[in-house]
């Protein structure tokens, strides 16, 4: 998985205009011009390292004379006090670029590594982990690249992607299946249809109109086993809704074929990095 890099540098180009504005005080007024130093990025955390590449993107677009070397790449598993890169360049473009460097790395970093703990959890099952479209405005690229990079996969991208029927939806409309029957016979071909559903009755009636995904809505393990009988492969099953690490494995026992967390993307604890200079000239 590829990120464009006209999305990256200008996201990261919004953020040091965000951080930097026109001046940056300390730096500007006690770094000498001419000053070089190198740096390291060491991990200060266990885990999954994701948004390396971005990083040092970061020290490239304030000053494209900047050298670096990147010993952990995206993907790579990483102990406390590694070196994931190393880095060398004007004093002030380094102490200038530091905090919008870490801030994106430090973030898909622990959304990597939290994915990871995910995978390995129901690793010998058929289920997939996936994030949902609780997303940072402005960061779903980087936020759904980092998922992948921790072996997970990617839900929809965005509302164009595919018809998802949440409970709000139906609802609003009177009828599931009525719901579903009018997508239908809107949509184009390529387009797939997921419903939500509460309970097994609801589950029947998505099977019965035919829609090519099935959300298992907050259902215990008892009933998604259940549905997984029922369906028998005619829809793929997400799970969602209440998993956590203590029931995720039984959960990926029933034999879903999806788990969805918003939990990797709205909420995840960012993966300690930090920068050291080594060195100035």
């Amino acid at each position: 998985m590829k990120l464009p890099q006209f999305y990256i540098d200008d996201l990261i180009k919004r953020a040091i205009s965000e951080d930097i504005n026109y001046i940056d005080v300390t730096t500007d007024y006690l770094v000498p011009e001419g000053s070089v130093s190198s740096a390291r990025l060491i991990s200060k955390d266990e885990g999954v390292v994701a948004g390396i590449e971005i990083g040092m993107r970061v020290f490239e677009l304030l000053d494209s004379n900047v050298e670096y070397s990147i010993l952990k790449p995206d993907g790579s598993a990483v102990s406390k006090g590694d070196v994931i890169a190393e880095i060398k360049g004007s004093t002030a473009t380094l102490l200038k670029g530091e905090r919008t460097a870490l801030n994106l790395m430090q973030h898909m970093s622990g959304i990597a590594t939290e994915t990871n703990k995910c995978v390995k959890l129901i690793e010998g099952t058929r289920a997939t982990i996936a994030e949902t479209r609780k997303t940072l405005p402005g960061l779903r690229p980087l936020q759904k690249y980092a998922v992948v990079t921790g072996g997970g996969v990617n839900h929809r991208y965005n509302l164009s992607d595919a018809a998802m029927l949440k409970d709000n939806h139906i609802d609003a409309y009177g009828s599931l299946t009525k719901a579903v029957e009018a997508l239908r016979s809107k949509v184009g071909h390529m387009v797939k249809i997921e419903v939500e559903t509460r309970n097994l009755e609801e589950l029947d009636e998505a099977l019965a109109v035919g829609a090519d995904v099935i959300m298992l809505d907050n259902m215990d393990c008892a009933t998604m086993k259940k549905a997984v009988e029922i369906t028998n492969g005619r829809a793929k099953l997400e799970a969602s809704g209440n998993i956590t690490y203590a029931n995720i494995r039984e959960v990926a026992e029933t034999g879903v074929d999806i788990i969805s967390l918003g939990v990797l993307t709205h909420s995840v604890k960012c993966f300690d990095i930090s920068m050291r200079i080594q060195t100035k000239g």
